[in-house]
């Protein structure tokens, strides 16, 4: 879940014109950085090798 401060200043560090899909691509981002960083602190991430392990099972 986005914080109302984080959204504040995305919207505020853009430009002064800008379109509804420039704001909706940067707020989406912020959310999936929020939501990347929620899984690191929780231990729910992998370690390159293990990563790597996984993408080489998909290449088979």
């Amino acid at each position: 879940m986005l914080v109302k401060d984080k959204v504040i200043e995305t919207i505020q560090s853009l430009p002064e014109e800008f379109s509804l899909d420039d704001l909706v691509e940067r707020l989406i981002l912020l959310e999936k950085i929020e939501a990347g960083l929620a899984q690191m602190e929780k231990g729910e991430t992998l370690t390159q090798e293990e990563a790597k392990a996984r993408l080489r099972k998909w290449q088979k």
